[in-house]
Protein backbone atom coordinates (compact mmCIF):
# COMPACT_ATOMS: atom_id res chain seq x y z
CA UNK A 1 0.00 0.00 0.00
CA UNK A 2 1.25 3.40 -1.06
CA UNK A 3 2.38 5.76 1.84
CA UNK A 4 -0.09 8.37 2.47
CA UNK A 5 1.59 11.40 1.90
CA UNK A 6 0.79 14.58 4.16
CA UNK A 7 1.62 18.36 4.34
CA UNK A 8 1.21 21.35 6.42
CA UNK A 9 -0.53 24.44 5.71
CA UNK A 10 -0.39 27.84 7.10
CA UNK A 11 -4.07 28.80 8.51
CA UNK A 12 -3.26 32.85 7.63
CA UNK A 13 -1.74 32.41 4.23
CA UNK A 14 -2.14 29.13 3.22
CA UNK A 15 1.36 28.44 2.10
CA UNK A 16 2.20 24.75 2.29
CA UNK A 17 5.01 22.95 3.63
CA UNK A 18 6.73 19.72 3.65
CA UNK A 19 7.20 19.44 6.83
CA UNK A 20 6.17 21.19 10.58
CA UNK A 21 8.11 24.64 11.44
CA UNK A 22 6.82 27.11 14.44
CA UNK A 23 6.85 29.71 12.31
CA UNK A 24 5.50 29.74 8.62
CA UNK A 25 8.41 31.59 6.45
CA UNK A 26 5.67 33.01 4.01
CA UNK A 27 3.98 35.32 6.69
CA UNK A 28 6.45 34.77 9.60
CA UNK A 29 3.46 34.10 11.44
CA UNK A 30 3.72 31.56 15.04
CA UNK A 31 1.78 28.26 15.58
CA UNK A 32 -0.30 28.40 12.54
CA UNK A 33 0.56 25.25 10.94
CA UNK A 34 -1.54 22.36 10.52
CA UNK A 35 -1.13 19.15 9.11
CA UNK A 36 -3.61 17.88 6.40
CA UNK A 37 -3.57 14.48 4.16
CA UNK A 38 -2.90 14.43 0.61
CA UNK A 39 -5.09 12.64 -1.49
CA UNK A 40 -4.49 10.93 -5.44
CA UNK A 41 -6.79 12.90 -7.07
CA UNK A 42 -6.61 16.73 -7.90
CA UNK A 43 -10.18 18.23 -6.00
CA UNK A 44 -10.35 21.34 -7.82
CA UNK A 45 -11.80 20.49 -11.65
CA UNK A 46 -9.81 21.65 -14.91
CA UNK A 47 -11.91 22.67 -17.66
CA UNK A 48 -11.71 18.96 -19.53
CA UNK A 49 -14.20 18.20 -16.40
CA UNK A 50 -16.24 21.23 -17.12
CA UNK A 51 -16.40 20.98 -20.82
CA UNK A 52 -17.64 17.46 -20.28
CA UNK A 53 -20.46 18.26 -17.80
CA UNK A 54 -21.46 21.25 -20.42
CA UNK A 55 -20.20 24.15 -18.32
CA UNK A 56 -17.82 25.73 -20.59
CA UNK A 57 -16.98 25.98 -24.31
CA UNK A 58 -13.33 26.92 -25.78
CA UNK A 59 -9.92 27.38 -24.88
CA UNK A 60 -8.71 31.17 -24.30
CA UNK A 61 -6.89 32.72 -27.16
CA UNK A 62 -4.40 34.36 -26.70
CA UNK A 63 -4.55 38.29 -27.44
CA UNK A 64 -2.81 41.54 -27.23
CA UNK A 65 -3.60 43.94 -24.54
CA UNK A 66 -5.10 46.56 -27.51
CA UNK A 67 -7.64 43.89 -28.44
CA UNK A 68 -8.86 43.29 -25.81
CA UNK A 69 -12.41 44.77 -25.51
CA UNK A 70 -13.43 47.52 -23.12
CA UNK A 71 -16.54 47.39 -22.98
CA UNK A 72 -18.30 47.59 -19.27
CA UNK A 73 -19.29 44.35 -17.53
CA UNK A 74 -23.13 44.62 -17.61
CA UNK A 75 -24.48 44.89 -13.93
CA UNK A 76 -27.95 44.38 -12.39
CA UNK A 77 -29.54 45.72 -9.32
CA UNK A 78 -29.73 43.94 -6.18
CA UNK A 79 -32.90 45.50 -5.12
CA UNK A 80 -30.88 47.18 -2.56
CA UNK A 81 -29.77 50.46 -2.96
CA UNK A 82 -27.14 50.32 0.23
CA UNK A 83 -25.83 46.88 -1.12
CA UNK A 84 -25.13 48.14 -4.75
CA UNK A 85 -23.30 51.75 -3.62
CA UNK A 86 -21.31 49.17 -1.57
CA UNK A 87 -20.30 46.80 -4.58
CA UNK A 88 -19.69 49.67 -7.41
CA UNK A 89 -23.69 50.18 -8.96
CA UNK A 90 -24.55 46.56 -8.48
CA UNK A 91 -23.79 42.95 -9.10
CA UNK A 92 -21.48 41.96 -12.25
CA UNK A 93 -22.04 38.33 -13.88
CA UNK A 94 -19.89 35.96 -13.61
CA UNK A 95 -18.36 37.71 -10.22
CA UNK A 96 -17.92 36.11 -6.43
CA UNK A 97 -18.47 38.03 -3.42
CA UNK A 98 -17.33 36.91 -0.40
CA UNK A 99 -19.42 38.33 2.99
CA UNK A 100 -18.18 37.71 6.40
CA UNK A 101 -19.36 39.08 10.09
CA UNK A 102 -19.71 37.97 13.25
CA UNK A 103 -22.36 35.40 14.55
CA UNK A 104 -25.67 37.02 14.42
CA UNK A 105 -24.55 39.87 12.51
CA UNK A 106 -27.35 39.17 9.81
CA UNK A 107 -25.63 38.01 7.20
CA UNK A 108 -28.06 35.43 6.25
CA UNK A 109 -30.69 37.40 6.51
CA UNK A 110 -29.43 39.93 4.42
CA UNK A 111 -28.85 37.54 1.73
CA UNK A 112 -32.16 35.72 2.25
CA UNK A 113 -33.98 39.43 1.24
CA UNK A 114 -31.80 39.66 -1.49
CA UNK A 115 -31.98 36.23 -3.24
CA UNK A 116 -35.57 36.46 -2.33
CA UNK A 117 -36.77 40.23 -4.74
CA UNK A 118 -33.83 38.49 -7.43
CA UNK A 119 -36.24 35.58 -7.56
CA UNK A 120 -38.75 37.57 -8.78
CA UNK A 121 -37.05 38.82 -11.44
CA UNK A 122 -34.46 35.78 -12.54
CA UNK A 123 -33.62 32.36 -11.66
CA UNK A 124 -31.79 32.01 -8.24
CA UNK A 125 -30.47 28.93 -6.11
CA UNK A 126 -29.58 29.49 -2.36
CA UNK A 127 -28.04 26.30 -1.13
CA UNK A 128 -27.50 25.89 2.83
CA UNK A 129 -25.04 24.16 4.94
CA UNK A 130 -26.20 25.31 8.13
CA UNK A 131 -29.44 25.44 8.62
CA UNK A 132 -32.42 23.45 7.89
CA UNK A 133 -34.67 24.33 4.60
CA UNK A 134 -37.47 24.25 7.36
CA UNK A 135 -35.79 27.31 9.71
CA UNK A 136 -34.84 29.88 6.48
CA UNK A 137 -38.88 29.24 5.76
CA UNK A 138 -39.55 29.92 9.20
CA UNK A 139 -37.70 33.10 8.63
CA UNK A 140 -38.61 33.76 5.51
CA UNK A 141 -42.28 33.70 6.38
CA UNK A 142 -41.38 36.17 9.68
CA UNK A 143 -39.72 38.69 6.99
CA UNK A 144 -42.75 38.65 4.63
CA UNK A 145 -40.59 38.13 2.00
CA UNK A 146 -41.80 36.37 -1.34
CA UNK A 147 -40.88 32.43 -1.43
CA UNK A 148 -42.95 31.23 -4.62
CA UNK A 149 -39.76 31.11 -6.90
CA UNK A 150 -36.94 31.01 -5.00
CA UNK A 151 -35.24 27.52 -5.24
CA UNK A 152 -33.49 25.74 -2.10
CA UNK A 153 -31.22 23.39 -1.60
CA UNK A 154 -29.31 22.00 1.45
CA UNK A 155 -26.14 20.52 0.66
CA UNK A 156 -22.52 20.80 1.76
CA UNK A 157 -20.95 18.48 -0.86
CA UNK A 158 -19.64 21.08 -4.22
CA UNK A 159 -19.88 18.73 -6.77
CA UNK A 160 -23.97 17.78 -6.00
CA UNK A 161 -24.22 21.86 -5.85
CA UNK A 162 -22.77 22.52 -9.27
CA UNK A 163 -24.18 19.77 -10.42
CA UNK A 164 -27.61 21.03 -9.29
CA UNK A 165 -26.60 24.47 -10.58
CA UNK A 166 -26.15 22.89 -14.07
CA UNK A 167 -29.58 21.84 -14.06
CA UNK A 168 -31.39 24.90 -12.83
CA UNK A 169 -29.09 27.38 -14.82
CA UNK A 170 -28.69 29.96 -11.85
CA UNK A 171 -28.00 33.64 -12.20
CA UNK A 172 -27.73 34.05 -9.05
CA UNK A 173 -25.73 31.00 -6.60
CA UNK A 174 -25.71 31.84 -2.89
CA UNK A 175 -23.70 28.93 -0.57
CA UNK A 176 -23.90 29.63 3.03
CA UNK A 177 -21.12 28.76 4.26
CA UNK A 178 -17.74 28.49 3.02
CA UNK A 179 -16.90 26.64 6.09
CA UNK A 180 -19.38 23.78 6.20
CA UNK A 181 -19.12 22.72 2.15
CA UNK A 182 -16.82 19.99 1.46
CA UNK A 183 -15.29 18.10 -1.19
CA UNK A 184 -15.12 14.02 -1.53
CA UNK A 185 -11.72 14.25 -2.96
CA UNK A 186 -9.88 15.53 0.09
CA UNK A 187 -9.60 13.93 2.95
CA UNK A 188 -9.21 16.28 5.60
CA UNK A 189 -12.43 17.16 7.29
CA UNK A 190 -14.62 20.20 6.63
CA UNK A 191 -13.51 24.01 7.69
CA UNK A 192 -9.74 22.43 7.42
CA UNK A 193 -7.59 24.96 5.59
CA UNK A 194 -7.33 22.57 2.48
CA UNK A 195 -11.22 21.87 2.27
CA UNK A 196 -12.31 25.75 2.67
CA UNK A 197 -9.59 26.34 -0.34
CA UNK A 198 -10.25 23.65 -2.45
CA UNK A 199 -14.60 24.15 -2.64
CA UNK A 200 -14.13 27.77 -2.87
CA UNK A 201 -11.80 27.28 -6.30
CA UNK A 202 -14.27 24.79 -7.27
CA UNK A 203 -16.95 27.27 -7.18
CA UNK A 204 -15.32 29.92 -8.28
CA UNK A 205 -14.26 27.95 -11.52
CA UNK A 206 -17.87 27.15 -11.70
CA UNK A 207 -19.18 30.47 -11.64
CA UNK A 208 -16.38 32.27 -13.66
CA UNK A 209 -17.05 29.82 -16.70
CA UNK A 210 -20.91 30.04 -16.46
CA UNK A 211 -21.21 33.50 -16.08
CA UNK A 212 -22.93 32.77 -12.10
CA UNK A 213 -22.87 35.59 -9.43
CA UNK A 214 -21.79 33.72 -6.79
CA UNK A 215 -22.06 34.38 -2.80
CA UNK A 216 -20.16 33.15 -0.64
CA UNK A 217 -20.63 33.27 3.68
CA UNK A 218 -18.01 33.23 5.39
CA UNK A 219 -17.35 32.88 9.43
CA UNK A 220 -15.06 34.77 11.48
CA UNK A 221 -12.37 34.14 14.29
CA UNK A 222 -13.06 35.89 17.53
CA UNK A 223 -10.19 38.44 16.47
CA UNK A 224 -12.63 39.83 13.88
CA UNK A 225 -10.67 38.37 10.71
CA UNK A 226 -12.19 35.97 8.19
CA UNK A 227 -11.86 32.56 9.26
CA UNK A 228 -10.12 30.12 6.95
CA UNK A 229 -7.00 30.36 4.61
CA UNK A 230 -6.18 34.29 3.32
CA UNK A 231 -5.34 32.70 -0.07
CA UNK A 232 -9.11 32.80 0.21
CA UNK A 233 -9.68 36.25 -0.05
CA UNK A 234 -7.15 36.70 -2.98
CA UNK A 235 -9.41 34.38 -5.10
CA UNK A 236 -12.51 36.21 -4.76
CA UNK A 237 -13.79 39.54 -6.17
CA UNK A 238 -15.72 41.49 -3.64
CA UNK A 239 -14.85 41.00 0.32
CA UNK A 240 -17.86 42.32 2.49
CA UNK A 241 -17.71 42.56 5.80
CA UNK A 242 -21.06 43.09 7.78
CA UNK A 243 -20.20 44.65 11.28
CA UNK A 244 -22.30 45.55 14.25
CA UNK A 245 -22.88 43.55 17.26
CA UNK A 246 -26.55 42.13 18.56
CA UNK A 247 -26.96 45.07 20.86
CA UNK A 248 -26.90 47.19 18.23
CA UNK A 249 -29.57 47.93 15.75
CA UNK A 250 -27.78 49.46 12.75
CA UNK A 251 -25.60 47.79 10.59
CA UNK A 252 -22.71 48.47 8.31
CA UNK A 253 -21.34 46.69 5.01
CA UNK A 254 -18.40 47.65 4.29
CA UNK A 255 -15.99 46.68 1.26
CA UNK A 256 -12.48 45.48 2.18
CA UNK A 257 -11.78 44.40 -1.32
CA UNK A 258 -13.65 45.35 -4.69
CA UNK A 259 -11.86 44.30 -8.43
CA UNK A 260 -15.62 46.30 -9.98
CA UNK A 261 -15.87 49.22 -7.60
CA UNK A 262 -14.03 51.12 -4.50
CA UNK A 263 -12.62 50.01 -1.33
CA UNK A 264 -13.81 50.85 1.94
CA UNK A 265 -17.54 52.19 0.50
CA UNK A 266 -20.41 51.79 3.16
CA UNK A 267 -23.67 50.83 3.32
CA UNK A 268 -25.48 51.76 6.21
CA UNK A 269 -28.42 49.12 7.50
CA UNK A 270 -31.03 49.06 10.44
CA UNK A 271 -32.07 46.19 12.04
CA UNK A 272 -35.94 45.73 12.35
CA UNK A 273 -38.51 43.13 12.69
CA UNK A 274 -38.74 42.77 9.21
CA UNK A 275 -35.24 42.19 8.22
CA UNK A 276 -32.56 44.41 7.27
CA UNK A 277 -33.90 48.12 6.15
CA UNK A 278 -31.76 50.82 4.06
CA UNK A 279 -30.78 53.83 5.79
CA UNK A 280 -30.35 56.32 3.16
CA UNK A 281 -29.21 59.37 5.06
CA UNK A 282 -27.20 57.92 8.04
CA UNK A 283 -25.85 61.27 8.94
CA UNK A 284 -29.26 62.47 10.17
CA UNK A 285 -29.01 59.29 12.63
CA UNK A 286 -25.54 59.85 13.66
CA UNK A 287 -26.28 63.28 14.60
CA UNK A 288 -29.38 62.66 16.98
CA UNK A 289 -27.99 64.82 19.05
CA UNK A 290 -29.52 65.85 22.76
CA UNK A 291 -31.41 69.19 23.14
CA UNK A 292 -28.56 70.24 26.00
CA UNK A 293 -24.80 70.70 24.49
CA UNK A 294 -22.26 69.77 26.54
CA UNK A 295 -18.75 70.19 26.66
CA UNK A 296 -16.38 67.15 24.53
CA UNK A 297 -19.19 67.33 21.93
CA UNK A 298 -18.09 68.01 18.31
CA UNK A 299 -19.43 66.68 14.74
CA UNK A 300 -16.58 65.67 11.81
CA UNK A 301 -17.27 64.73 8.15
CA UNK A 302 -16.02 61.51 7.15
CA UNK A 303 -15.10 60.39 3.82
CA UNK A 304 -16.52 56.60 3.18
CA UNK A 305 -16.07 55.71 -0.28
CA UNK A 306 -17.97 57.92 -1.94
CA UNK A 307 -20.30 59.85 0.19
CA UNK A 308 -19.56 62.27 3.26
CA UNK A 309 -20.87 60.94 6.58
CA UNK A 310 -21.41 63.19 9.63
CA UNK A 311 -20.82 61.81 13.24
CA UNK A 312 -20.25 63.23 16.67
CA UNK A 313 -17.32 62.24 18.11
CA UNK A 314 -17.13 62.39 22.24
CA UNK A 315 -14.37 63.26 24.17
CA UNK A 316 -14.35 63.20 28.40
CA UNK A 317 -11.28 64.41 29.98
CA UNK A 318 -10.82 63.77 34.18
CA UNK A 319 -8.44 63.65 37.16
CA UNK A 320 -6.77 60.36 37.21
CA UNK A 321 -7.05 58.46 40.62
CA UNK A 322 -4.57 56.33 39.65
CA UNK A 323 -0.27 56.84 39.07
CA UNK A 324 -0.58 55.42 34.61
CA UNK A 325 -3.47 57.28 33.44
CA UNK A 326 -6.13 55.99 31.37
CA UNK A 327 -6.66 56.52 27.18
CA UNK A 328 -9.83 54.75 26.30
CA UNK A 329 -11.01 55.12 22.72
CA UNK A 330 -14.12 53.53 21.15
CA UNK A 331 -14.01 53.56 17.52
CA UNK A 332 -11.13 55.08 17.36
CA UNK A 333 -7.11 54.17 17.17
CA UNK A 334 -6.47 54.23 20.74
CA UNK A 335 -2.33 54.61 19.33
CA UNK A 336 -3.22 57.53 17.03
CA UNK A 337 -4.81 59.45 19.91
CA UNK A 338 -2.29 58.52 22.22
CA UNK A 339 0.39 60.05 19.45
CA UNK A 340 -2.43 63.00 19.47
CA UNK A 341 -2.13 64.37 22.87
CA UNK A 342 1.57 64.61 22.78
CA UNK A 343 0.82 66.79 19.72
CA UNK A 344 -1.39 68.92 22.19
CA UNK A 345 0.98 69.12 24.73
CA UNK A 346 3.91 69.61 22.44
CA UNK A 347 2.09 72.22 20.51
CA UNK A 348 -0.59 73.47 22.26
CA UNK A 349 0.51 73.86 25.59
CA UNK A 350 -1.91 71.62 27.16
CA UNK A 351 -0.64 69.13 29.70
CA UNK A 352 -2.54 66.06 30.18
CA UNK A 353 -0.16 63.86 31.14
CA UNK A 354 -2.05 63.66 35.08
CA UNK A 355 -5.56 63.01 33.43
CA UNK A 356 -7.49 60.18 32.38
CA UNK A 357 -8.88 60.50 28.83
CA UNK A 358 -11.65 58.69 27.00
CA UNK A 359 -13.12 59.23 23.29
CA UNK A 360 -15.88 57.64 21.30
CA UNK A 361 -17.81 57.82 18.23
CA UNK A 362 -21.32 57.63 18.70
CA UNK A 363 -23.78 55.19 16.85
CA UNK A 364 -20.99 52.26 16.90
CA UNK A 365 -19.11 53.71 13.66
CA UNK A 366 -15.58 53.14 13.58
CA UNK A 367 -13.17 55.63 12.30
CA UNK A 368 -10.30 54.90 10.00
CA UNK A 369 -8.87 58.12 8.32
CA UNK A 370 -7.13 60.78 9.85
CA UNK A 371 -9.69 63.33 8.67
CA UNK A 372 -11.06 62.94 12.48
CA UNK A 373 -7.81 63.86 14.07
CA UNK A 374 -8.28 68.01 14.44
CA UNK A 375 -12.09 67.03 15.33
CA UNK A 376 -11.25 64.71 18.45
CA UNK A 377 -8.37 67.17 19.43
CA UNK A 378 -10.84 70.32 19.83
CA UNK A 379 -13.33 67.50 21.55
CA UNK A 380 -10.81 67.00 24.22
CA UNK A 381 -9.67 70.36 24.63
CA UNK A 382 -13.47 71.53 24.94
CA UNK A 383 -13.96 68.77 27.44
CA UNK A 384 -10.92 69.98 29.90
CA UNK A 385 -11.52 73.13 29.86
CA UNK A 386 -15.23 72.67 30.66
CA UNK A 387 -16.55 74.28 27.44
CA UNK A 388 -19.40 73.75 25.35
CA UNK A 389 -18.99 74.45 21.45
CA UNK A 390 -21.31 75.46 19.05
CA UNK A 391 -23.92 72.94 17.56
CA UNK A 392 -23.63 74.22 14.46
CA UNK A 393 -19.79 73.87 14.21
CA UNK A 394 -17.84 70.82 12.11
CA UNK A 395 -14.71 70.26 12.13
CA UNK A 396 -12.09 68.55 9.79
CA UNK A 397 -8.81 67.97 9.12
CA UNK A 398 -5.62 65.82 9.50
CA UNK A 399 -3.04 66.57 12.35
CA UNK A 400 0.85 66.49 12.02
CA UNK A 401 3.62 65.48 14.49
CA UNK A 402 5.20 69.16 13.83
CA UNK A 403 1.61 70.44 14.56
CA UNK A 404 0.54 71.37 11.54
CA UNK A 405 -3.11 70.53 10.18
CA UNK A 406 -3.16 68.80 7.04
CA UNK A 407 -5.79 68.60 4.06
CA UNK A 408 -8.04 65.43 3.53
CA UNK A 409 -9.51 64.16 0.82
CA UNK A 410 -12.82 65.71 -0.92
CA UNK A 411 -12.92 68.78 1.45
CA UNK A 412 -15.00 70.45 -0.83
CA UNK A 413 -17.87 67.44 -0.63
CA UNK A 414 -17.66 67.37 3.14
CA UNK A 415 -18.15 70.75 3.65
CA UNK A 416 -21.67 70.83 1.30
CA UNK A 417 -22.96 67.79 3.18
CA UNK A 418 -22.66 70.01 6.88
CA UNK A 419 -24.07 72.27 5.22
CA UNK A 420 -26.67 70.24 3.57
CA UNK A 421 -27.41 69.47 7.49
CA UNK A 422 -27.72 72.95 8.70
CA UNK A 423 -23.68 73.47 9.99
CA UNK A 424 -23.18 77.44 9.48
CA UNK A 425 -19.23 77.13 11.02
CA UNK A 426 -16.69 75.13 9.73
CA UNK A 427 -12.71 74.60 10.94
CA UNK A 428 -10.86 73.07 8.06
CA UNK A 429 -7.21 72.73 7.02
CA UNK A 430 -6.24 75.88 5.14
CA UNK A 431 -5.24 73.60 1.78
CA UNK A 432 -9.03 72.74 1.52
CA UNK A 433 -10.24 76.12 1.99
CA UNK A 434 -13.25 76.16 -0.74
CA UNK A 435 -12.10 79.17 -3.84
CA UNK A 436 -15.97 79.99 -3.94
CA UNK A 437 -17.80 80.61 -0.79
CA UNK A 438 -20.45 77.40 0.66
CA UNK A 439 -23.78 79.60 1.05
CA UNK A 440 -24.82 79.85 4.41
CA UNK A 441 -21.81 78.62 5.95
CA UNK A 442 -18.52 80.71 7.58
CA UNK A 443 -15.80 78.93 7.13
CA UNK A 444 -12.14 79.14 9.51
CA UNK A 445 -9.41 78.07 7.60
CA UNK A 446 -6.19 77.08 9.74
CA UNK A 447 -2.55 76.26 9.25
CA UNK A 448 -1.85 75.02 12.55
CA UNK A 449 -3.17 73.36 15.96
CA UNK A 450 -2.26 77.07 17.43
CA UNK A 451 -4.49 78.40 15.25
CA UNK A 452 -7.25 76.11 15.47
CA UNK A 453 -7.27 76.44 19.27
CA UNK A 454 -7.08 80.28 19.06
CA UNK A 455 -10.24 79.89 16.41
CA UNK A 456 -11.89 77.59 19.46
CA UNK A 457 -11.09 80.85 21.56
CA UNK A 458 -12.84 83.25 19.29
CA UNK A 459 -16.18 81.04 18.64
Amino acid sequence: MAKQKTAYVCNDCGAEHSQWQGQCSACNEWNTLSRISLGAAKSTPDSRQFRKAGYAGTNSPVQTLADISLDEQPRFSTSLGEFDRVLGGGLVPGSVVLIGGNPGAGKSTLLLQLICKLSQQMETLYVTGEESLQQIGMRAKRLGLPADKLKMMAETNVSEITAAAQSHHPKVLVVDSIQVMHNTEVTSAPGSVSQVRECAAWLIQYAKQTNTALFLVGHVTKEGSLAGPKVLEHMIDCFLMLEGGEDGRYRTLRGHKNRFGAVNELGIFAMTETGLKEVLNPSAIFLARTEEISPGSLVTVLWEGTRALLVEIQALVDSSQFGNPRRIAVGLDHNRMAMLLAVLHRHGGLFMADQDVFANVVGGVKVGETGADLALLLAIVSSFRSRALPRELVVFGEVGLAGEIRPVPSGQERLQEAAKHGFTRAIVPKANAPKQPVKGMEIRAVSKLSEALDALEEI
